[in-house]
């Protein structure tokens, strides 16, 4: 199920850039097809990998494995809305579906955490504080349709809720761990500050999500408190390990690229909330600048360890190293298209395709050479 989660996202990527240039969706559209149709399951079965790693716990129930799936079919039902094929009641049922998922997933987080051997890794508090701020956005969708004069509003505080807060703190969460995984050498600072950060990031979010749609320097504040969180990470990170180290594996120099990425991105969340830059050039500039590295580099270390899983194996090292060739320049490409987009040029959205294209050859290449006979 992993593994078709990754490719999944990764088809949708594509999916969109072929829609945006060769089809007509609207930006609602193609900007839920990326969303809730590819990230929103990739982030839910990542935390099944990492959660019992976390809290030291026994195997995920089938039960909770389903939820991705069915929060992609409710991500399909809100893409085909918006897409016109599908009435506003697809919308409502979709949104009430994927709140209801979130709601019984917390739950089983709760559950996993209270029953650790010990004391849990912090790391586990900002899945939780992620789902939290992803149902807050999911309780906004039927008050959008409803109350007409707020709709903009809304919307602003529905999408910082969802870039920032559940991606944003999930991605930042998750960095902490995996990086150090990559260069096999643990970040003994990474628990402190994932305890210590959390209540400022959960803050931040909040401050950028109202304070853009009711009042702009509470906005700036939340920015600032994310920014420090993310800079404080990066500093870490390069007295650590070393901007050489980093750049050295594909899988490491994309996960970083994506934090200098958020950095950027908080930025110019800041001139979406001042309305310098517009969401239609903000929202492409995430995907590009952010996700693509993210769930590029991401996936180059996890992918052979969801199919090889247990030892390393020769398979699994030689699956890895075809995945993380070429991180570090797909990377540039991803960042430099995000650039260009966040500025309103188009053509960023090229570059970024170069990226994900080199990364897709790369998938196939590693399945096909590790395929058993």
């Amino acid at each position: 199920m992993l593994i078709y989660l990754g490719f999944s996202a990764v088809a949708v990527f594509l999916a969109t850039f072929l829609l945006q240039h060769f089809g007509s969706p609207s930006f609602l559209a193609a900007a839920h097809l990326v969303f809730a149709v590819g990230i929103l399951p990739l982030i839910f079965g990542a935390i099944t990998h990492f959660v019992p790693v976390l809290t030291r716990s026994g195997r995920v129930p089938r039960v909770v494995l389903l939820a991705p799936l069915l929060l992609q079919l409710a991500g399909l039902a809100v893409f085909l809305h918006f897409y016109g094929i599908l009435g506003r009641w697809a919308l409502h049922v979709a949104a009430a579906g994927a709140l209801l998922i979130a709601l019984v997933f917390a739950g089983w987080l709760l559950h996993r955490a209270w029953r650790t051997l010990g004391r849990p890794h912090p790391g586990w508090r900002w899945y939780l504080a992620a789902i939290v701020l992803l149902a807050l956005s999911l309780l906004l969708v039927p008050l959008i349709a409803v109350w007409p004069g707020a709709q903009h509003a809304l919307r602003l505080i529905h999408l910082h809720l969802n870039t920032l807060g559940f991606i944003g703190l999930t991605a930042i969460g998750t960095l902490q761990v995996l990086l150090p995984t990559v260069l096999s050498g643990p970040d003994a600072e990474a628990a402190a500050r994932l305890r210590t950060d959390l209540p400022f990031a959960v803050t931040g979010v909040l401050a950028v999500a109202l304070g853009s749609a009711l009042w702009l320097p509470l906005a700036l504040f939340g920015a600032l408190l994310l920014l420090s969180i993310a800079l404080r990470l990066g500093v870490s990170w390069w007295r650590r390990y070393g901007v050489r180290k980093i750049a050295s594996d594909g899988a490491s120099a994309a996960l970083a690229a994506a934090l200098c990425a958020f950095l950027l991105l908080v930025l110019l969340g800041m001139m979406h909330g001042f309305r310098i830059v517009d969401a239609h050039d903000a929202v492409p500039a995430f995907v590009a600048a952010f996700l693509l590295p993210l769930v590029t580099g991401a996936l180059s270390q996890l992918l052979p360890v969801w199919r090889y899983p247990g030892p390393r194996s020769p398979a699994r090292q030689l699956m890895r190293s075809l995945l993380v060739s070429g991180g570090a320049l797909r990377s540039i490409f991803f960042v430099a298209g995000g650039i260009a987009l966040a500025g309103g040029n188009s053509e960023g959205a090229w570059l970024a395709a170069i990226g994900l294209i080199s990364f897709l050859l790369g998938l196939v290449r590693a399945f096909i050479s590790t395929a058993k006979p």
